[in-house]
């Protein structure tokens, strides 16, 4: 049955995402869920089949989230996706022959909201301690509301390393193996973790109710919701929106993909890829930039055959250039084009 499979599955995830403990975390929580659905964990895994998956759905589709409202198509689609991957497993170690087709739930929101820099200061102002000095350091390095919160004076310094202009920050482990990382500090955040450190009595930059220990990233959390609240924003504006946003000005000022992925310590360039959308004008002056190549080659390949019609030399004494017109400043403009609010 699915649930005497459960423990098995679980320890490859274990063995499999080592790297990655918040994945393990994820896929633990989410099988337990799926074990407190009777009718689909006491099912044989041979017999769970698209029609048993149907139901599953409905039945979940029917509960209510422990806020009391109705589940979201995202909640139940994270178990669906835990319970392709238990079954896929399964085939590969030849328990199944066949994987049923699992179809995820329509209207799955995705979360895009980006904090404007009209409306940063109102919420900063509004934001209580110390959620507001942990959101000035997610909104001024990119770090997961997670390492903020675990983040040891140990691992900040404020003064800059050898050949550096900027003090940084060192992320030691994370989400996965590319979130270790050293963040460089703008001024911004140097000058609140230097305030924030002239009166710190705990070896954590954001203690929790006890000095020995870091605070709950369900603290921030539950401020952060009260913020919202009071000034009246999208319910699309959760914490981990600070991070998003400061991503999303990493590709309005030129950024490219594979910067803002070792920046924000994820695992693919893809993921880095929907900060950065060239312009009409950024792809025009690309073929500009082409054209102004092509014509250079093209007159020097011409002089050169001049030049040994001439004298049998194939190098020219002075090889024509052509005068390119003038290109803005900025090497890259970019665009960053969201949906939702």
């Amino acid at each position: 049955t699915l649930a005497e499979f459960g423990p098995r599955f679980e320890r490859a995830i274990v063995t499999l995402c080592a790297d990655k403990p918040a994945t393990v975390g994820f896929y633990q929580e989410k099988l337990r869920r799926l074990m407190t659905d009777k009718k689909l964990s006491g099912a044989r895994l041979d017999a769970i089949d698209e029609a048993v998956i149907d139901g599953y759905k409905q039945r979940r589709t029917r509960q209510a989230s422990r806020y009391g409202r109705p589940l979201s198509p995202a909640s139940v689609n994270r178990e669906l996706a835990t319970l392709r991957r238990l079954l896929r497993l399964a085939q590969e170690w030849k328990v199944l022959d066949r994987v049923p087709r699992i179809r995820l739930l329509r209207g799955e929101r995705i979360r895009d909201f980006v904090l404007s820099h009209q409306l940063e200061p109102k919420y900063l102002e509004a934001t209580p301690q110390p959620l507001k000095d942990a959101a000035v350091l997610i909104l001024e390095s990119g770090v997961r509301p997670g390492e903020a919160a675990n983040l040891q004076w140990s691992d900040v310094y404020l003064q800059p390393a050898v050949r550096a202009k900027f003090g940084y920050i060192a992320i030691r482990h994370g989400k996965s193996k590319n979130a270790k990382r050293n963040l460089s500090l703008t001024a911004r955040a140097a000058e609140m973790l230097k305030t924030r450190k002239s009166g710190a009595k705990s070896a954590w930059v954001f203690p929790g109710d006890s000095s020995g220990a870091p605070i709950l990233g369900t603290s921030l959390d539950h401020q952060h919701d009260d913020v919202r609240t009071a000034l009246k924003l999208p319910a699309d504006f959760v914490i981990h929106s600070l991070r998003h946003t400061m991503l999303t000005r990493l590709g309005e000022a030129g950024a490219d993909a594979f910067t803002i992925m070792r920046i924000a310590g994820h695992s693919s360039v893809t993921t880095s890829q929907r900060y950065v959308h060239p312009t009409p004008e950024g792809m025009e002056r690309a073929f500009e930039r082409l054209e102004n190549l092509n014509a250079e080659k093209f007159e020097q390949v011409e002089a050169e055959a001049k030049a040994e019609a001439a004298g049998g030399s194939r190098v020219p004494a002075k090889v024509p250039t052509v005068k390119k017109p003038r290109l803005h400043d900025s090497p890259q403009v970019i665009e960053f084009k969201r949906q939702g609010p």
